[in-house]
Parts: structure tokens; sequence; C-alpha cells
């Protein structure tokens, strides 16, 4: 994230308090599946009732409850401490399950890219069997060119691929949910039984349902058994109607021929960009708040599913900590955060060699987040970028607050400046390279990277400052290292405009201004005040443009023209959905960026990051409370867009300065329009060589997909 200070752009959409909407004019896989079956009730088991918990025995009180930390997953060894994808809790110490090994801090697969050990890779034709090398399996099944117990493995539990969920392990070929003990208290009642799970009902088109989850156990309680699966059914129709106005959302309607004159027109004769996708970024503080599996299945749907969600096909992954991690970290250090000093005398000492490289962090929450949105879309691809290097590559930090105090907190973490030596340089691509490794081991395969994050702004969260002499040498290091991995060097992400005597784009300018760096350079990342700019005019030498961040609204510096800041949470409201929908579609239409990616796709109703200094509740696309996921006016604004374009569409021309319309490679047409004003009851889409009516409604959007 970033911003900014008040002078910040913001341009491309105005506000009206009074109306509450955007008056956007004055400013500026082939379909697969249906849903899946309704899943399983298993009831969670009563909780005892009363005063916070008095445990007993070995259970320890973490919160409300009490837990066994000798064996609890999310608590163990102590409060809070998880364990990683592929780990359990022995004896208070995550390990790795049986016929895996830990590398860099992850758990892999024994296999024939590390057979026994992590640096021991087989001959082509051969699978690792008991740790060694050989030509078939002495024990177990064959997944891949690995040879597991399918009875316990995590990784392929029951049958080769079948993953479990990240509050799940395996249990005689059954995924089980980790059954922990109810909340305790001094002198409540023992929780019931769960109940178990219904069987899940059919699928009302395409792919098979999901089955129900596993009833929780309460405490004394035992696990209710899993639902049945529902069956699938036919594939999605070809020709769509959908609608969404405040407090109705997400109405599907009938299409009707007409004969009256068009309200809007597509005209697919007038071809621009191709579409590369739609996504959004993967952050810890997201993933912590989907506490359960069901809810976990929930969100993922929500968002990456081509049948019942917003079809997003690229996840951001941050290097390390965001503005949205749960604390700040880099992949190599000892994850210490020491009160900043003038004199750096308390500075985490260099580690050129990074032996202190790992991707336990990773393990724990980003991972297990990418994991589950896999399993949803398969096909789902990947970028990442970095907001900060590790702390011992960079000179000074971030010691004002932004608004003309100082930092309330300053840390190494948060600004400075990376310091240009040859040393830091190869030291910070062989950490990009065992990034890109090690997600790869986990089945996350990152096509393209960023260099950094913003590295015009310094900011009270994970950042750093870059000279145009510094970035440039980086890029060519950076590419040089990422070319034998088949990765893509993203030139960005670009950010600022002019804030603080700063601008990116002199960075971009001098990048694409040495012929050996601009090489190694594929496409643009832009945002906030740099894709401002782009909407105007501003182009990087041919290269393809995306739009790496969407504006998270709700801004404490009170722009002119905007709702007065929410000092309580974030507002998640219509009118940000409108506004929402101005970004999206300047940046298609005159941007003509490729690809448009959402900030944070799911958080607490309250959206604050971890910026120490500045105040800023930022919205999302779902939000969770209690357990219960909200879909924001926001997420219906990009599902319109995206659920039905599909990666190789061309975007194509409409009549309306409020439509987005796209090709996709089938031929089938897709528009998504607004309407600024009133009701109106026969609104007329001219597509495709027909024109359809249906009833559009006040201050809504609606998206027609129709195949000739």
């Amino acid at each position: 994230m970033t911003m900014k200070t008040g002078r910040a752009s913001l341009s491309g959409v105005c506000f009206s308090i009074v109306a509450a909407a955007c008056l956007a004019a004055a400013c500026s896989s082939p379909s697969t599946g249906g849903n899946p079956g309704t899943a399983g009730n298993g009831a969670t088991g009563t909780a005892g009732t009363g005063a916070p918990p008095t445990c007993t025995g070995s259970e320890t009180a973490c919160g409300q409850s009490c837990v066994n930390t000798a064996s609890d997953m999310n608590n163990c060894g102590s409060c809070g401490n998880l364990c990683g994808i592929g780990q359990t809790c022995q004896n208070s110490q995550c390990q790795c399950q049986t016929g895996m090994l830990n590398c860099n801090g992850l758990c892999v697969t024994s296999d024939a890219n590390h057979c026994g050990t992590c640096t021991m890779t087989c001959p082509t034709g051969q699978v690792c069997s008991n740790n060694a090398c050989t030509s078939t399996c002495a024990t177990g099944q064959q997944c891949g060119t690995a040879c597991v117990d399918t009875t316990t493995s995590n990784a392929n539990c029951g049958t080769c691929g079948h993953a479990c969920g990240s509050t799940q392990q395996c249990t005689n070929g059954t995924c089980v949910e980790n059954g922990g003990p109810g909340t305790g208290g001094t002198s409540g009642s023992a929780g019931t039984s769960g109940s178990a799970g219904t069987s899940g009902s059919a699928g009302a088109s395409g792919s098979a349902g999901r089955g129900g989850t596993s009833g929780s156990a309460g405490r004394g309680g035992t696990s209710g058994s899993a639902g049945a699966t529902g069956t699938g059914g036919s594939a999605t129709p070809s020709n769509v109607l959908v609608t969404s106005a405040s407090g109705a959302y997400w109405k599907v309607g009938t299409l009707t021929e007409s004969t009256a004159s068009a309200t809007v027109t597509v005209n697919d004769t007038s071809v621009g960009q191709k579409w590369d996708g739609f996504g959004g970024a993967f952050n810890e503080l997201g993933w912590s708040v989907l506490t359960t599996t069901a809810v976990q299945q929930q969100a993922m749907t929500l968002l990456f599913s081509a049948t019942d969600g917003a079809n997003f096909t690229w996840g951001r992954i941050p290097i390390g900590a965001s503005d949205y991690a749960t604390s700040r970290y880099t992949n190599d250090d000892m994850g210490a955060d020491p009160a900043a000093t003038s004199s750096g005398s308390n500075r985490p000492a260099a580690d050129t060699s990074l032996s202190m490289f790992t991707l336990a962090r990773d393990g724990q929450r980003l991972i297990p987040y990418i994991k589950a949105a896999q399993q949803v879309n398969p096909g789902l691809r990947f970028w990442a970028s970095p907001w900060t290097p590790p702390s011992w590559m960079k000179t000074g930090y971030k010691t004002d607050n932004g608004s003309g105090g100082t930092a309330k907190k300053p840390s190494y973490f948060d600004g400075g400046t990376m310091v240009n030596s040859t040393a830091n340089l190869s030291a910070y691509a062989m950490l990009y390279t065992k990034f890109v490794m090690g997600y790869k081991d986990q089945g996350i395969n990152i096509e393209i990277v960023s260099p950094q994050n913003e590295p015009g702004y310094d900011q009270n969260y994970p950042s750093c400052l870059w000279d145009k002499t510094t970035y440039v040498a980086w890029v060519k290091t950076l590419g040089a290292a990422m070319q034998p991995l088949n990765v893509k060097v993203m030139l960005g992400t670009l950010s600022n405009a002019g804030d603080n005597s700063r601008t990116d784009l002199d960075i971009s300018s001098a990048v694409l201004a040495d012929s050996a760096a601009k090489a190694f350079v594929s496409l643009v990342g832009a945002q906030w005040g740099v894709l401002d700019k782009v909407n105007t005019g501003t182009t990087f030498s041919g290269l393809p443009v995306w739009a790496t961040e969407h504006k998270c609204g709700n801004y404490p510096w009170n722009p002119a023209g905007y709702p007065a800041y929410n000092t309580s949470m974030a507002p998640n409201d219509q009118a940000y959905g409108v506004e929402s929908w101005g970004y999206i579609r300047d940046a298609i239409n005159k941007g003509k960026v490729t690809s448009y990616s959402a900030w944070n796709m799911v958080l607490d109703r309250i959206g604050l990051g971890i910026d120490t200094s500045r105040d800023w509740k930022q919205d999302a696309l779902l939000t969770v409370n209690n357990g219960a996921i909200t879909q924001t006016p926001a997420y219906y604004v990009f599902r319109h867009l995206s659920q039905y374009v599909v990666p190789g569409a061309n975007v194509v021309g409409t009549s309306s300065t409020d439509a987005v319309a796209f090709k996709n490679p089938d031929g089938s047409l897709v528009v998504t329009t607004y309407n600024s004003g009133g009701a109106n009851a026969n609104y007329v889409i001219a597509i495709g060589g027909k024109k359809f009516t249906f009833a559009m409604p006040a201050q809504g959007w609606a998206t027609v997909k129709y195949k000739p």
C-alpha cells in the first residue's frame, strides 16, 4: 500500500457527498463448473460459560481457550506460535511430517528434486523412495516423483494431489479438522459433541460440489463426520445478465431481445489491448481473519471461482512483510525489530551469505492462503514484490510521521535507502532466487518479480527509497539472476508522481535509458499517482502496463471531494464501490492497462495495517466479523468486470464513457456498464449483432455476456 500526502493523486474519480455516487462523466479457461454442493452442517460443541478459563493438567490458557501447547498447531510451544504448512506440533515444536524435509524453513516432499536432503537431485526418470533415488516405489504410492503414504500425507491425503486445509490433518486418508477444545469457563458446563455434517447438495452446474466440512469439537465433545460430496451439473450458460445496486447486489436476470434504440452499443471491431487478467494481493492479515476451513473455502470461492466468484487469475505475493503483514520481517533476518537509533549501532548485522534465509514465516499464513486459492483455481498465476530489502542492506530509516511530526515507533524496516554495493545487490538477487525456488517447491510458480514496491516512498511501515543509479544497477543484477529461472522482471511498482520532491518516473526513465537494464524489463507496474499519469497518456517505451494496486479509499488526509475520514472503521460502502468503478474503468479505457489488481482481498471490518504513525482504516473486497464474510460493494464491482472475462481477451470499444467491454478468445462478448442516473426499465444493450433489454437499477451496474 501507499500514500501518501494530501496532494497525492486521486484523480479520475470525483465524489458527491449528497448523492453518494461518483459522477463519472464529470470526473474523470473456458467456463467450467457450477455451484458447489452445500456444505455439511457439523455443529460446534457448546462452549463452557463464565469467566476466562482456568486450565488444568497439561493445558494452557491462550486467549479464551485452554490448549495443549505440546500439540496445538496454532499455539505450538507458546500461545500464537503457528506451525507452517506441512508441519505438525510435536513436543511443543513445529516439525515437518514424516516423509517431508525442512528446506529453508518450509516442509517439502522428499522427491526426485530433493531426495533425503534438500540438495539431492535424482537422475531423470527416477523417483525418491525411502529417501533414496530408485526406479520404482519400494513402499507407498507414487505421487509425482515421490513415494508417499496417502493415509497420512497432508499434501496427498487419500489420493495424489488432494491437499488438506491449513486447519486440517490427514488421518487414515481423510482430511480431518484439528479439533481443539472449546472455550473454557470457571463455572461453565462442558461443551457437547459436534453433530455430524449432512451431505452436500448437488451443484447447480459444472464442477462437483464441495463436501461438507467437519463439525468442530466442543470441549469434551467429538468431531462430527464430514458431509458427502454434491454432484455436478451443466456448464455455465453463454448468455448472462447480472445487475447490482445498493441493497440489491448480484441479481441474475434474463436477456430479452429488443428492437428499441440502444442505450449502449458494444463495438467489437474496435479492438484494444490484449487482457492479461484481474487479480489481488495476498497479505497475512487477510488470512489471519479466515479462521476456519469453512470460511476459508467460502472466501476463496468468492474470489477465485470462475462460476461462483470473481474469477481472479493473478495473485500478488509480498517478498517479506507488506504493510498488511501481521508484523515486520524479511526473509533474511532473525525477526528482531529493535528501536531504531541515529547511530544505527543496533542495526542487524550484514548477512551477505544469506545464512539466515528462511521461508518459515511464509509457511504460516501466506502459503496456506495461496494454496487455498489454488484449490479453487489451479491455474492461478503469480507475481511477487518486496516492500523492503533486509534492513542490513539499507542506511537510515523513517524518522518523521509524514505529517510534520516525528515517527511514533522508528524501525529499520521502515524507510531508509538501499546501499549500492556489489555485495548487497548480489545477495539480494540470491534472496530472490531462493524465494522463487522455495515457492516453486510448494507448487507456486512465480512468473514475474518487481524490484521494489514504490521506490520513491518511505513510510512508517516496511519501505525503502532507491536512487536512480542503484535501481538501474539492481534491475540488471536481478534480471540476470531471474533469466535462468524464466522469471520476468516488472519495472515497478511505480507510484510516486511528485510527492516530497520525488518521482518514480525519474527511476523508470533511467532504467529505460540504459539498454542493458531495459533488456531485462518485460512490463511496467503502475499504481496511485503514476497510474493517474498513465491514464492521461504517460507511456513506457511501448511496454505493457499493469495496474498493480487498487486505491483503498477512506483517505485520512481528507482530500477535497471525498467523504470525511471514517475514524471508526473502513466504510466499505456503496460510495466506495462507485469510486472503485471509476478507478478500474479509467485504467482500462484511458490508461490501456492490460491487467488490474485489487489491494486487500480480505480484511476485518476495521481495516488497519501495521503503519505505526498514521491511522488509516482501509477498504477491502471481503470483510470478516465473528467468522461471517461480508461481500462489499467494491467486491461486486470487481466481480462484474472480472468473472466472465478470461486472459487473452481483447478490450473492445463501446458507445459509452461509463462502460468497459471485452471480447473473449471464444468469441463471447462481455460488457459492464454503470448507470449514474435513475432506474431505467428499458435499458438496451446492442452487442454481437443483437439488442437486449432489461431493467437497469439506479446508480447501479449491469454485466451482459453474449456469444453470437
